[in-house]
């Protein structure tokens, strides 16, 4: 199914866009943009995705940028509680010997050793590593929504083009009635005329060979499996979980029946029924083409 999702996000020193989209395939094929200097962040997000889709050309883009007003810099929190403890038990003796202290100041704090430090790459990378997949999980989201929202017009197309095979299937029913009462005429007209010519004929042998002709004609096995498949078909698409596949390789035997009915139709309206069964079943398939 096609799908679109957009989105943009922001974490401290950076700023991202991407986009989510996928188009309809037989199978599921992953392509990923993203920046390869974020540790492990493309499998990430291919495995999140493996999980979420089962069947479409899925692309993923995404551009990050760094502020360039950023500095890196970050407070080392275990050395500021030291050098504010350290700072405290001086005040305090201080006050007992009387001696009087000027004001600390957070400048002259921050500029002491090891209180303010620059993140590493490796740590940064994995900050933002962590805030891309927390905000890739509302991107998909919105883009899997947009895929179930078609995904249920699909199946109602499809459940529409059902109920019109099974109609034909049951005029094709209806039909072989009278296409039977023709065909008896017909062999009977025939047969006149064999005897007619006084042709010196087996009476077992002409019996075989009318039962012969009345077993490739016969269609009754066809209709049957159609509404089999037609069955088959309606539970598909009422079940949890994927269905495109199936219901692509379900539309070749709806194909396969069709084309058999018409190839011993024998009959000029049955014909047309099988022809008009073989019309619905080709729109059913491309619309096939398009669930997961």
């Amino acid at each position: 199914m096609t799908g679109f999702a957009s989105g943009q996000g922001a974490t401290t020193g950076y700023s991202w866009t991407w986009d989510l989209r996928s188009v309809n395939a037989k199978g599921l094929d992953i392509r990923l943009r993203v920046p390869d200097w974020i540790p492990g962040l493309e499998a990430d997000l291919k495995a999140r995705l493996t999980k979420s889709v089962a069947r479409g050309n899925v692309t993923l883009n995404l551009r990050v940028q760094k502020d360039d007003s950023a500095t890196g810099l970050r407070v080392n929190d275990g050395v500021l509680d030291e050098v504010l403890t350290a700072l405290a038990r001086v005040e305090d003796r201080a006050m007992m010997q009387g001696v009087t202290l000027g004001p600390s100041r957070a400048a002259d704090i921050l500029a002491l050793r090891g209180v303010l430090e620059t993140a590493s790459a490796e740590e940064e990378g994995a900050a933002l590593k962590t805030a891309l997949l927390k905000d890739f999980e509302t991107l998909t989201a919105s883009f899997l929504q947009m895929r179930a929202t078609e995904g249920q017009a699909l199946i109602t197309m499809l459940t529409g083009h059902f109920d019109r095979i099974a109609a034909l299937v049951a005029k094709a029913g209806d039909v072989l009635a009278t296409r039977r009462v023709a065909m008896e005429q017909t062999l009977r007209t025939q047969l006149a005329r064999v005897m007619e010519a006084d042709v010196t004929m087996d009476e077992q042998r002409l019996a075989q060979e009318l039962a012969l002709i009345a077993v490739k004609a016969d269609v009754t096995e066809e209709l049957d499996r159609l509404t089999v498949h037609v069955a088959a078909a309606r539970e598909l698409l009422q079940s949890e979980g994927p269905a495109g596949r199936k219901l692509d390789f379900l539309a070749q035997e709806f194909n396969r029946e069709a084309n058999t009915l018409c190839s011993k139709s024998q009959n000029a309206e049955l014909t047309t029924v099988g022809l008009d069964l073989k019309a619905v079943i080709e729109q059913m398939r491309e619309q096939v083409q398009n669930l997961e």
